[in-house]
């Protein structure tokens, strides 16, 4: 299974879709101008476009706004790896220097504002306010989830209900956006648009607790793979649900580690080989795949279809990748 296999029933559209983001991410400015230009050479898995149409050929059929819809859900999320990459320090984004690295966080944060800006213009100029506020909804469940996730960092105690309320803010919220909004663009139908919100809200958790396993399962089994979640002393699913089956001397042991600000290799070890041995990664597959459950059952409520088939690819393609 890839992503290819899986694009195939709106590939056509999705090339399309690439030319059209090109022309509204245009402009004269030259700064903004080379930095479009590498950004745009370096595309990632594209999954939330992905997603905005195969959610609205589900639900009838691929228009001008569903280009809009795919347009203001990738340049919000574009927006916010580079904001992401100036809060988090990171220098390096899909394998190569980040803005932040080779223009400093000033430029960085401009050039998100101004991808967001875009979001704005291209909303406004083709008279869909009704995506806009699906995505502004979205960006302010992001920056709530962001938010509560720094202050709960700074606490000991790990809650799994706000573990869920922040990847559901985190993460969550932009996969459902962009389901909803392919369902929008091509129904009037209020009840599938809010079925498929629910859709992108399961895919996006499972999204994210897959990145949690993925960051402490490649460290355990290589032994040279950064922790990166253990190293910024993030709360993740694994973690949660090793010190769910700990006592208390050993989770008081492993929060310490976990919130030094300056880790050593072997602690990084000490706080992975707790997580292994306490089966939180096997735990976490378990919390997955009852919510790879949910979003299949969803789809069980429309007729088979090439575009339906891959939206259950997709979600298999979700829960097994292994980067």
């Amino acid at each position: 299974m890839n992503l290819q296999e899986i694009r195939e029933p709106v590939k056509e559209e999705l090339k399309e879709f690439n030319k059209y983001f090109n022309q509204i991410l245009s402009s004269n400015h030259e700064l903004i101008k080379f930095i479009t230009n590498i950004f745009i050479r370096k595309k990632g898995k594209q999954i939330r476009p992905l997603l905005v149409f195969l959610s609205a050929k589900i639900n009838g059929e691929i228009n001008e706004k569903t280009y809009t819809g795919a347009a203001l859900v990738e340049l919000l999320h574009t927006a916010t790896l580079v904001h992401d990459d100036v809060v988090d320090n990171s220098e390096l984004r899909r394998n190569t220097f980040s803005i932040k690295a080779l223009w400093k966080s000033k430029i960085a944060v401009l050039f998100g504002d101004y991808l967001l800006a875009k979001g704005l213009l291209t909303s406004v100029e083709k008279g869909a306010m009704d995506l806009l506020q699906l995505t502004s909804e979205a960006v302010e469940k992001m920056v709530e989830g962001e938010l509560k996730q720094l202050k709960r960092s700074r606490l000991v105690n790990i809650n799994i209900d706000e573990y869920f309320e922040i990847i559901e803010a985190k993460t969550a919220s932009l996969m459902a956006a962009a389901c909803a909004i392919g369902a929008k663009s091509s129904t009037e139908d209020t009840s599938k648009v809010l079925i498929m919100k629910e859709l992108g809200k399961n895919i996006g958790i499972c999204f994210q607790i897959k990145d949690d396993i993925l960051d402490i399962e490649k460290s355990a089994n290589s032994g040279k793979q950064k922790a990166n979640d253990i190293i910024e002393s993030k709360i993740t699913l694994p973690l949660i649900l090793a010190l769910d089956q700990s006592s208390s001397r050993e989770k008081k042991d492993v929060l310490k580690l976990l919130h030094k600000k300056e880790k050593k290799y072997q602690e990084i070890n000490e706080i992975i080989k707790f997580i292994v041995n306490k089966n939180g990664i096997k735990l976490a597959y378990d919390v997955l795949n009852e919510y790879k459950s949910k979003s299949l059952e969803i789809l069980n409520k429309y007729p088979e279809s090439p575009a339906l088939i891959s939206l259950q690819k997709l979600i298999d393609f979700i829960t097994v990748r292994n980067f």
